[in-house]
């Protein structure tokens, strides 16, 4: 096994990650406690009711699509930039920038949004079970505060304490999974043509999407990982199946627990309380289980602000160091985390959740949908750039295997461009308000285009060496190239 090795300045900490080190932190961001709790109860309510399981499945399939060309693309370069790198590799210089944009801002307003979620879930489930009635903001300042001092010790440091919340929320699932089988049975008529189309199948898919947010930051971890080559398409694939088994499963519990027929009725009833699975948990795991399931959430929620955080600084650090924002986001501490850009990241998210709170507004209703909303659309967009990215990549590329680079991405990018359409005309539900500041927030993509484009003229013109130096700053070592690659081995597409 290779060693973890020590960073040099303004560069990650190498062979720090394996597999299942990248999974954990994919599959923190995702946060399945809070997917099924949050997500899955959306999709039942608002999207197609007890036929939601197949949603779920449908997106995996959707992912695992684009995911067999974003292998292929992971093999040839390895970057801390993540999807903006892929964008810069497919669809240019200029490109990249407003991919990078928009990845920057989406993931540090997620963050934002984690310390409204986080904070809230913790003064009421705490004032709940205790009596200790601590204001919202208190709790989420000193979630993020424990989120930047724990990334600090290292990526690797991360992934431990974010196995174990990934283990523990996981075991709660599967127990109250088993305890509906064992009770109730499954129903296999979740999966029926009248289930599935029943209610509006668009806006469960959509729904479902946003359960698979953070699968992407698989490739933000590529310097830090062993052997990136293999390990990151691997975790890829091992993050789009275990979130898919993992929300697809427990949602087919969810609505043989209810009965499939009366699943929409009865998430709708219980939509403005948000407690559907905890009245479900009462019933078939008891109050003492109950009662773990709530702790659980809040580890599961601080657990996804403690990997948003690690993505939206290594986006801050990746453009730091190429120079598009101030290079200092580039240095690092001696263990390879980055250390200006943890810094300005968990900064911004405090004092702009701190402003919400100033103005004295609720959480719920005004932080949490205003930026997770919004970050939750950049991140959709930021995927259907990479995926027709790793289509033109390989086109111009003249690639002959056209089943990993050319099909299969193909049919995953209409499945995310077909998201992302339903994510921006129904934005009020990806968000779930109807306030007109928040409906108008998809108009900062068209800012975050014409500052890319802009700013990339700038470059080109006033620092072309800046310029130049954007796609060189995306390989630490040279890869070969298709075409050279099929000269040396049959052009046969065996591999994924």
């Amino acid at each position: 096994m290779s060693q973890t090795t020590s960073p040099t300045a303004g560069h990650l900490r190498k062979n720090a990650l394996g597999v299942a080190g990248i999974v954990f932190l994919v599959l923190a961001a995702v946060a399945p406690l809070t997917g099924v709790v949050v997500v899955a109860s959306l999709a039942i309510a608002l999207g197609n009711g007890g036929g939601t399981p197949m949603s779920f499945f449908i997106v995996a399939v959707i992912l695992l699509l684009f995911a067999v060309g974003y292998a292929q693309m992971s093999k040839q370069l390895v970057n801390a930039g993540g999807f903006y790198a892929f964008v810069v590799k497919g669809l240019g210089r200029t490109g990249g920038l407003v991919a990078g944009f928009i990845a920057t801002i989406g993931y540090n307003f997620f963050v934002v949004g984690t310390i409204g979620t986080s904070g809230f879930f913790m003064q009421t489930i705490i004032a709940d079970l205790t009596g200790l009635n601590v204001y919202w903001y208190v709790w989420g300042l000193l979630s993020i505060i424990v989120s930047f001092l724990l990334a600090r010790r290292g990526i690797d440091f991360s992934t431990k304490i974010l196995g174990i919340s990934l283990v523990l929320e996981t075991l709660i699932l599967v127990i109250f999974d088993f305890s509906v089988l064992f009770q109730t049975g499954f129903r296999i008529e979740a999966f029926s043509p009248e289930a599935v189309f029943s209610g509006s199948l668009p806006i469960g898919l959509l729904l479902a999407a946003t359960g698979f947010l953070g699968f992407e930051a698989t490739a933000l971890f590529g310097e830090e990982a062993r052997n990136p080559l293999r390990t990151i398409p691997r975790a890829t694939y091992v993050a789009i199946v275990s979130i898919g088994v993992i929300l697809g499963f427990t949602t087919w519990a969810v609505v043989s627990a209810t009965g499939v027929e009366a699943a929409q009725k009865t998430a709708l009833d219980h939509l403005e309380s948000g407690d559907l699975i905890f009245s479900l948990s009462q019933k078939y795991l008891g109050t003492v289980m109950t009662d773990v399931m709530m702790v659980l959430l809040l580890v599961s929620l601080f657990a996804a602000m403690l990997a948003f955080h690690n993505s939206a600084t290594r986006y801050l650090f990746s453009l730091g160091r190429a120079g598009v924002l101030p290079r200092a986001l580039a240095r690092t501490r001696s263990n390879g985390a980055p250390q200006v850009a943890g810094i300005v990241q968990a900064v911004f998210a405090a004092v702009v959740a701190g402003l919400f709170a100033l103005a004295g507004l609720d959480p719920i209703s005004s932080l949490v949908p205003s930026m997770i909303g919004f970050g939750t659309l950049c991140i959709l967009v930021l995927q259907a750039l990479a995926a027709i990215s790793i289509i033109v990549h390989f086109r111009r590329q003249h690639d002959p295997r056209w089943w990993s680079t050319f099909i299969a991405p193909g049919i995953g990018f209409l499945g995310l461009l077909s998201i992302v359409i339903l994510a921006i005309v129904n934005f009020n539900i990806v968000a779930g308000s109807d306030a007109l500041a928040v409906n108008l927030l998809p108009l900062l993509l068209v800012v975050a285009l014409v500052g890319g484009i802009g700013y990339g003229a700038y470059l080109r013109r006033r620092k072309p060496a800046v310029y130049a130096g954007l796609d060189h700053d995306l390989e630490d070592f040279d890869a070969p190239e298709p075409a050279a690659a099929s000269a040396a081995t049959p052009a046969t597409d065996t591999t994924v």
